[in-house]
C-alpha cells in the first residue's frame, strides 16, 4: 500500500515505514504530523485518485529529525566588469517517518 502526498510544493510517494526528507515543518523530533493533502492511494482494491485530493484521507507521520542539508555555493559573476559575489546556502529540512495511511 502506498500514497501520494503533497507538502512543501512537492509530491512524494510514501509507504508505511518510509523516511522522507521534506521542506521544514514546525515541531521537534518525536512530534506527530498529519498530511491531509493526499492525492492518490493504492491498496489491494486498486488505485484511488482525488480531484485533486481524496476527501477524508490522511497520512500520519512522526518527525525523526530537523536539520540542514549540505552547503551549496552560489557564485554570481559578470565577465569584464569586476563583479564577483560568493554566498553559501544550507536548506533546512525535516526528516519524517510515515507511520500510518488512512484512506
Amino acid at each position: 500500500m502506498y500514497a501520494v502526498i503533497a507538502t512543501g510544493g512537492k509530491q512524494y510517494r510514501v509507504s508505511v515505514g518510509d523516511e522522507i526528507f521534506i521542506e521544514k515543518l514546525a515541531g521537534e523530533a518525536g512530534d506527530a504530523v498529519k498530511f491531509e493533502q493526499v492525492l492518490a492511494v493504492s491498496d489491494d482494491a486498486g488505485l484511488k485518485t482525488g480531484a485533486p485530493e481524496i476527501a477524508g484521507a490522511v497520512v500520519d507521520g512522526e518527525i525523526v529529525k530537523q536539520g540542514k542539508q549540505k552547503k551549496i555555493i552560489v557564485f554570481k559573476y559578470n565577465a569584464k566588469k569586476g563583479y564577483r559575489n560568493k554566498n553559501g546556502h544550507r536548506q533546512p529540512y525535516t526528516r519524517v517517518r510515515i507511520t500510518k495511511i488512512n484512506a
